[in-house]
């Protein structure tokens, strides 16, 4: 087996997800400089930061048909280039609409590297490499997560725009990845599945894994091609021999979401700063965040293929729940004191003053803290306190914040995050496949829209509190899918885990 060839295509194809890492995570320190450029909302702060999301549905819907007819490498060749506008075009903004247009290119590559290259890796890897391989994807995925906030923290001080330097920058890694992209082959399953182009095929087979490797994957997909009858649909999806792969797949892609992993990376400094963290401290731990899901992630492709997709999951899930509970109770524990340290925080004077009524008031939660200054604030100048002002009154156990939070980012590293998307790569048949993982993708993608464009008005009107006990009730639902539904494909041949699950 030629592993290093395999290993070299493989890394140049997953370097889309460093992009969609990176372009994911760097809009987590550029929060306050467009909302205040901008002058945005709440809903207009939730939706910018989330419209990446909706640019990323468009791409889950079209690049899968796209890829099964042009092929793999083609389509990631456009997401470098969708990537590349958008860091210059937002970068650029002027508008809050062109910001927004901008954003939703950006995310229509991520629908489409998100999907593909996996896709590609899985019809290139060997069977024993093949969830390794599938998770150095997720691997880049979580690099470009880091040096986001490695980026944002040294670019944070550039001048009173640094905004635009942290979302700019993404360009010249795009630019790279283009030209990479021509160093490797095109999926050899593809070539046979679509062109009938078995040599050209074989020569790329026997280069990943040798002559025997090259046969043996030759006859398996031609059988597959023969077992075809008419062209697949998307209603092929919904048939009974298909029930128990949809439940999987479309299980996997809401819990992955629903438990609110975009809501950590894309506010992580928000976060932080709810926890009564200053704004250079929080872009300190954001990096730290980044770095454990770095490390766990690694971990995560060192068992993938030893301990199994199944355990992974079950292990992480398990880990989470104890995560956001343990957040949901620090945050419940907090008090909120009105004092002079406080009070000389507050920006607006008429706010600063109408408090120093409570000065010296403890409150045991934020909603009677909130209550109380209710009556002394109009309408508008209490929105604005709510979020802007009132993480400088909590008294929490920020320690136990960032344990909390660092436990719940490396249980999502070692499970949701690869094996998800290991699984999808392998639970679909390849006459379907590209059409399947757009449906799946675009779900998962509509569910990652909903939190993050809930996000701030979640810390706004019901606290974090509520906000985190909601996450911790969704991971535990989370665990109990996986135990019921997940099956174990480690080890197994594309072919033999479409058999087993249309046989189960």
């Amino acid at each position: 087996m030629k592993k290093n060839y395999t290993l070299f295509i493989s890394f140049i194809v997953a370097l889309g997800g460093f992009l969609l890492g990176f372009d994911s995570a760097v809009i987590s320190g550029t929060i306050n400089g467009i909302r205040m450029y901008f002058n945005m909302s709440d809903w207009q702060l939730g939706f910018s930061v989330g419209c990446v999301i909706f640019g990323a549905m468009v791409g889950n819907i079209v690049s899968g048909p796209l890829s099964d007819k042009y092929g793999r490498k083609k389509v990631l060749l456009i997401t470098s280039v969708l990537f590349t506008i958008s860091a210059i075009w937002s970068a650029l903004a002027t508008t809050y609409i062109t910001f927004v247009i901008a954003r939703i290119i950006g995310g229509i590559g991520i629908g489409g590297a998100i999907l593909i290259a996996p896709i590609y890796i899985a019809e290139v890897a060997p069977p024993k490499l093949r969830g390794s391989l599938v998770s150095l994807n997720q691997l880049n995925i979580v690099i470009g997560i880091s040096l986001a906030y490695f980026s944002n923290y040294f670019l944070k001080d550039v001048n009173n725009e640094s905004w635009r330097w942290m979302l700019g920058v993404e360009a010249f890694p795009a630019i790279i990845y283009f030209i990479a992209l021509f160093t490797v082959p095109r999926s050899p399953r593809w070539l046979i599945q679509k062109l009938n182009l078995i040599k050209e095929a074989r020569k790329i087979l026997i280069k990943i894994g040798g002559e025997a490797h090259a046969q043996q994957t030759i006859e398996e997909v031609l059988r597959s091609v023969a077992k075809k009858v008419t062209k697949a649909t998307l209603s092929d999806l919904f048939k009974s021999k298909m029930r128990v792969t949809i439940i999987i797949a479309f299980g996997i892609a809401f819990f992955q979401q629903i438990t609110g992993i975009n809501a950590i990376f894309y506010y992580a400094p928000t976060i932080f700063e709810q926890a009564g963290g200053s704004a250079d401290s929080s872009f300190i731990q954001a990096i730290v965040v980044g770095l454990t899901n770095f490390i766990f992630t690694l971990i995560a492709i060192k068992l993938i293929d030893k301990l199994g997709r199944k355990p992974l999951l079950i292990i992480g899930t398990s880990a989470m729940t104890i995560a956001l509970s343990l957040s949901t109770f620090s945050f419940y524990k907090a008090t909120y004191k009105v004092n002079a340290v406080a009070l000389s925080k507050v920006d607006d004077i008429q706010v600063r003053t109408a408090l120093e009524s409570l000065k010296d008031h403890v409150f045991e939660s934020q909603t009677s803290f909130v209550n109380s200054v209710k009556p002394l604030l109009t309408s508008k100048q209490l929105y604005s306190f709510k979020r802007t002002e009132l993480k400088n009154f909590i008294s929490i156990n920020a320690t136990l914040v960032l344990i909390a939070i660092l436990l719940y980012v490396a249980a999502f590293a070692i499970s949701l995050g690869p094996v998800m998307w290991t699984l999808l790569s392998e639970i679909f048949p390849g006459n379907i496949k590209g059409i399947a993982i757009s449906a799946v993708g675009f779900f998962n993608s509509l569910i990652s829209f909903t939190v993050t464009q809930f996000f701030p008005w979640e810390l706004t009107n019901i606290g974090p509190t509520m906000t985190f006990a909601i996450y911790a009730v969704l991971a535990l639902l989370s665990l109990l899918f996986v135990y019921k539904f997940v099956v174990e494909t480690k080890g197994k041949t594309l072919e033999e885990v479409q058999e087993l699950l249309i046989n189960a």
